[in-house]
């Protein structure tokens, strides 16, 4: 070959190579709706219908709903411990039209539930998606009911909402969702494994998911730990595998204020590697920059904490947040949690620094708070017998404290907020201690962005908006149903409603030949 031919060639190779890479950007080609991996393997070290990864809400709800389908169905989870943020999740659930409600003379609806969220969501939600949140969470409730999820006997009224429409486990927290579904998986024989990471996944030639690569016997976060195994889902894999809220780095792409100096209410394994697979094999990315801060948290613990349960279920429906500097209200504290968020965040000083605001109530107030005496044992939550002792232990002016509560007093009795149109439901009269009070400040908790998926729960390709055969996704893994803020409590809700649907879904497609090894 001359010396011509062989500059010909080499630039018919770098050309041909180029526009794979351009069709793509990852250097491998599309076919169709999806994109074809290179290497399909020939047989799997084992083949399920169904892979679930993911064991939170919506992947329990996802392998116990394709497990009712008739489907073989396996969950893996690379953590050590099944349910990841969902079972330290404070287990409210909000629920349009439930039985409790109706017990207790609330008149709710489908349609006023995504009027809230759509509010609190700015008005960039994936309506169709909102729909079929909101319209399948009395009958979720119900069946979760059937699997042995116990709620309190009473509705609560969380920020964002127009109406009392949260039910809450009797363990004011996740675990009594997680649990009883874990339970009944297994007695229904859904394969659970732990310790199993996801690495990447498998596709056929036409560019349909058929498997995962896992690292088997994975210790989080070693990353090259565990052994390689091949996995396949004749019927499909749904990924319910969360946000990526304790990935500094990868939140801080998306959002560089939310450095390492903000806390976050996350578990350790709620990173972004499950999300970068899905966009690597083309899935669309949407509103990965919408990620909430916890409006209920105190700086004065590491993670979710006590207070965050206090201030939910006692301060915000029943009391009222001061900041220390004026001893006055400075936000509706029943308004979303964005807009309480972003109030609380304003608190600063003239170097910048925050400067902690306080909220607190008394104990008719605090009577159903569970987390009350954990979080006085821990010196997280102060008592106080009076408003001067308040006032003093936070360094508050206790005039100006004593005038905000008298006014707060006279909004109650003529159920009007004039100074913040709080909603008044549940608003109560402030007029004897003893006090119970805790110091507030944001953390990084959900993250609204996500995959976009369709009402089927199937992952959409970037570039044609059609379906990635194969893939499904449910949960805090997808994007679009909360746009700019989620509500409280609708994290159970998508959860629940989105797993179960992508599991009957998945469990009622044609299943393939898949070979083993």
């Amino acid at each position: 070959m001359s010396e011509k031919q062989e500059l010909n060639h080499s630039r018919r190779a770098i050309l041909k190579g180029g526009m794979a890479m351009a069709a793509t950007g990852l250097g491998v080609a599309v076919t169709g709706s999806a994109i074809a991996a290179p290497n399909t393997p020939e047989s799997f070290d084992e083949v399920v219908d169904v892979i679930v990864v993911g064991s939170g809400f919506a992947g329990m709800s996802a392998a116990l709903q394709a497990r009712e389908g008739g489907a073989r169905v396996m969950v893996i989870d690379k953590m050590p411990v099944f349910g990841g943020n969902s079972t330290i999740n404070g287990g409210a659930m909000a629920v349009a039209g439930s039985s409790l409600q109706k017990e207790a003379g609330i008149q709710d609806d489908v349609n006023v539930m995504v009027d809230d969220m759509l509010k609190a969501g700015r008005g960039m939600n994936d309506v169709e998606m909102l729909k079929l949140v909101c319209d399948g969470t009395a009958e979720s409730c119900e069946w979760l009911i059937g699997h042995g999820v116990k709620w309190k006997p009473f509705v609560q009224h969380f920020g964002g909402h127009s109406i009392q429409r949260v039910l809450q486990t009797v363990e004011s927290s996740g675990a009594g969702i997680i649990r009883p579904m874990i339970k009944v998986a297994r007695e229904q024989g859904v394969d659970m494994r732990n310790q199993v990471r996801m690495e990447s996944f498998i596709q056929d030639d036409k560019g349909r998911v058929i498997g995962l690569e896992v690292r088997e016997g994975y210790y989080f976060p070693k990353e090259k730990t565990g052994k390689i195994r091949r996995f396949g889902a004749r019927k499909g894999v749904i990924m319910a595998t969360g946000g990526f809220g304790n990935d500094v780095k990868y939140r801080m792409m998306q959002m560089p204020e939310l450095n390492s100096e903000l806390d976050s209410t996350n578990h350790a394994g709620a990173t972004s590697e499950a999300l970068k697979q899905m966009m690597l094999i083309g899935a669309n990315p949407i509103h990965l920059d919408q990620i909430q801060l916890g409006p209920w948290s105190s700086p004065d613990e590491k993670g979710f904490g006590t207070a965050s349960q206090f201030a939910t279920i006692a301060t915000y429906p029943h009391g009222i947040v001061v900041d220390v500097r004026t001893g006055e209200r400075f936000f509706n504290e029943l308004a979303d949690r964005k807009a309480r968020a972003d109030a609380i965040m304003t608190r600063r000083d003239d170097k910048h620094q925050p400067v902690y605001p306080v909220g607190f109530t008394n104990a008719a107030g605090a009577a159903k708070a569970q987390t009350l005496a954990w979080g006085m044992k821990y010196n997280v939550i102060k008592k106080a017998d009076t408003l001067e002792e308040l006032a003093e232990i936070y360094g508050m002016p206790a005039d100006k404290l004593k005038a905000q509560v008298a006014r707060w007093n006279e909004a109650v009795k003529n159920r009007d907020d004039k100074e913040f149109g709080r909603p008044m439901q549940e608003a109560i009269l402030l007029e004897e201690g003893p006090w119970y009070a805790a110091r507030m400040w944001p953390k990084v908790h959900y993250c609204m962005g996500g995959v976009r998926v369709n009402t089927r729960s199937e992952v959409l390709h970037l570039i044609t908006d059609k379906p990635i055969p194969g893939l499904f996704a449910a949960g805090e893994a997808t994007g679009g149903i909360h746009g700019a803020s989620r509500l409280g409590a609708c994290a159970v809700a998508e959860g629940v409603v989105t797993g179960r649907n992508a599991g009957r879904i998945c469990a009622a497609e044609k299943g393939i030949n898949l070979q083993l090894s």
